[in-house]
C-alpha cells in the first residue's frame, strides 16, 4: 500500500472513458486516492462510470471539479484541452497539479500556455502509452496501464516535487515512467502510433467504399484484422490527434509514401530481389524489437521477485 502522506485525497479526471476510467479504477486498486470525481460532456457516461464504480460522485462544473481537488487528470480528446484549461484555472489552488493524457504534446503545452497563465508550472504533460479499440467507461480495465510505457514530457516551469507527484500516480497504476521533450515525444510518435493508425483507418476506408465491400470483409481473416485492429478506435480522438500533429504526420507520411513507391517499382519490374530485400529488413527489425520488449519484459520481471 502507499505511504499516507502521498495518497491524493481527492482526484478530478475530465472524461472516464477508456483512458481516464482505467487511471481511476487503477488508482482505486492501489489505495492511492481517497476520492475520485469525474466530469464530461456525456452525463450519461458519466453516470455509467459511478454505477461502475469508476468514480465516486459526479461534477456538474469544472469549478465544483477543482474545488479541493489535489490532482486533475485531462483525459479528453487533446483538443478539448485548452477550453479545460480555461475553465479550471480560475478555481485552481496553489497546492492543485495538473496533467494530462494527451497523445499529442507540443499543442498541449501551447494550450496550457495559453490557458494557464501564471499557473503554467502546476500543469505537467504526461502521455500514458496503452489503449484499446474500445471506448467509453465500459472499456476501462484496472490494469491498463500495468507494464505500459508512461511518458512525461516535463515543461522548464515544472518542480521536481510536482513531476514526482505524477511519476507516483502513474506509478500506482503499474506504469514505467519515461522523460522526453514535447516535441521529441511527438515525432516518435508520428512514426509508430499516429501514422499506423491513419494507414489503418485509410484501408479500412477504401475497402469499405469499394462496390464489392461485403465480399472482401467476408474473406478478411486474421492478418487483416491483426493490421486493422486500431482503427476501431475513437474517431473523434484520432482526428485530434491527427491534426494536433500533422507537420510530424505529414513527413512520416510523405516517407512511408516513398518506401510505398519504391515497391509499387518493384512490382511494377517484377523485381524479386528488390521486394524480398525489403521484406527481410522488415522482418529482422521486427524480430529485433520484439526481442528487446521480451527481454526488458524478462528484466523487469526478475527485478520485482
Amino acid at each position: 500500500m502507499p505511504n499516507v502522506s502521498n495518497v491524493f485525497k481527492r482526484v478530478a479526471i475530465f472524461g472516464v472513458g477508456l483512458i481516464g476510467g482505467s487511471f481511476a479504477l487503477a488508482l482505486k486498486k492501489a489505495g492511492a486516492a481517497e476520492h475520485i470525481v469525474g466530469v464530461g460532456r456525456s452525463q450519461a457516461s458519466l453516470e455509467r462510470a459511478l454505477q461502475l464504480g469508476i468514480i465516486d460522485s459526479i461534477a456538474t462544473s469544472a469549478e465544483a471539479a477543482v474545488k479541493d481537488a489535489d490532482l486533475i487528470l485531462i483525459a479528453a480528446p487533446v483538443a478539448q484541452t485548452q477550453a479545460i484549461l480555461s475553465a479550471i484555472q480560475p478555481h485552481l489552488q496553489p497546492v492543485t497539479i495538473v496533467t494530462d493524457a494527451g497523445s499529442t504534446k507540443s499543442d498541449v503545452v501551447l494550450a496550457a500556455r495559453a490557458a494557464l497563465g501564471a499557473r503554467l508550472a502546476q500543469f505537467v504533460p504526461a502521455h500514458p502509452i496503452a489503449g484499446r479499440e474500445l471506448n467509453g467507461p465500459e472499456a476501462a480495465l484496472t490494469d491498463l496501464y500495468a507494464g505500459k510505457k508512461t511518458v512525461i514530457t516535463r515543461l522548464p516551469e515544472n518542480s521536481d516535487a510536482d513531476v514526482a507527484r505524477v511519476a507516483w500516480a502513474w506509478e500506482q497504476c503499474g506504469a514505467i515512467i519515461h522523460y522526453l521533450e514535447p516535441e521529441r515525444h511527438d515525432a516518435v510518435f508520428a512514426a509508430v502510433s499516429h501514422l499506423p493508425h491513419l494507414l489503418a483507418y485509410a484501408l479500412v476506408d477504401d475497402i469499405a467504399r469499394k462496390p464489392h465491400a461485403d465480399l472482401l470483409f467476408q474473406y478478411a481473416a486474421s492478418g487483416f484484422r491483426d493490421f486493422t485492429r486500431i482503427a476501431g478506435s475513437s474517431p473523434e480522438m484520432w482526428r485530434d490527434i491527427t491534426l494536433a500533429n500533422r507537420q510530424a504526420m505529414l513527413q512520416e507520411l510523405d516517407s512511408y509514401t516513398a518506401r510505398l513507391q519504391v515497391l509499387r517499382e518493384c512490382l511494377l519490374t517484377a523485381d524479386a530481389t528488390g521486394i524480398e530485400g525489403i521484406y527481410a529488413n522488415a522482418q529482422k527489425a521486427r524480430h529485433n524489437w520484439i526481442s528487446a520488449i521480451e527481454a526488458a519484459e524478462k528484466q523487469q520481471r526478475e527485478g520485482g521477485d
